[in-house]
């Protein structure tokens, strides 16, 4: 497509939908053609009307996610949407919608975490069992949710990698029985102003293997929204990962 796509953004006045308009202003190709905040979230479907909409971008709440799918669905609009915490029902209504178009939701837009889950996920199938798994993040002391949305997508890609012998372990404190093969391990670190930063270890027997991602700059995430969005208005309806962003 080569005229600038029609975006709406929907929560526009949160930190990430105003680093989302900065970022869409520097590089160009996209036309901010209307900007929902919490305020107007009810007229969302009213508006979309007259819009003749190329793309929703959401970064939201979960509540409001369940009605931008919906609406999405129904009028066949392509959602990339950023939206972490969101429930089963969600879940369910995203499924719903990628049957009628384009659909990419994830907790992480950046490039570099999506190439660290691809090889995440190569390690992590490769490097034999005896190899222990840990994921550990750290954020800013202002962060609300522990573990992260990335690391649990971490560890979730480590679990595919292992398949059936893993075993999902967030935390430990406190006296616990030794480590048992095949188990991963989160742990969050809070403090300072630190962006995000997310490290798998793989622990083996006198070596070990570090795969890390360290973010300097929040524009970073809203960069990895608009091209992962340019990407997604080429597709036909499903659901999508960042990973496919790389022909995964």
């Amino acid at each position: 497509m080569s005229r600038p796509l029609r975006t709406v953004l929907v929560g526009a006045n949160g930190r990430m939908g105003l680093a989302i308009e900065q970022a869409a202003a520097r590089t160009g190709g996209f036309d901010l053609i209307h900007r929902v905040g919490r305020e107007n979230l009810a007229r969302l479907e009213q508006d979309l009307d007259g819009l003749q909409a190329d793309l929703i971008i959401d970064f939201s709440s979960p509540d409001a996610l369940r009605d931008v799918a919906r609406l999405c669905g129904l009028r066949r609009i392509p959602l990339l949407s950023g939206t972490t915490g969101i429930t089963a029902q969600t879940e369910e209504q995203l499924n719903d919608a990628a049957r009628h178009t384009a659909l990419l939701h994830t907790a992480n837009t950046s490039l570099g975490v999506a190439m660290l889950r691809r090889l995440v996920t190569l390690a992590s199938s490769a490097l034999p069992t005896s190899f222990d798994i840990e994921v550990v993040e750290t954020h800013h002391r202002l962060k609300k949710d522990a573990p992260s949305g990335t690391a649990k997508l971490l560890a979730q890609a480590a679990h595919q990698g292992r398949a059936a012998s893993a075993v999902m372990e967030q935390a430990r404190f406190g006296h616990f029985a030794p480590r048992a093969e095949g188990e991963i391990g989160m742990a969050a670190l809070r403090g300072g102003d630190v962006i995000g930063e997310h490290t798998v270890h793989f622990l083996g027997d006198g070596e070990r293997l570090e795969l890390t991602h360290r973010a300097t700059d929040r524009s970073l995430f809203a960069n990895g929204a608009l091209t992962a969005g340019r990407w997604l208005v080429a597709q036909p309806p499903g659901r999508y990962t960042m990973d496919n962003l790389f022909g995964g």
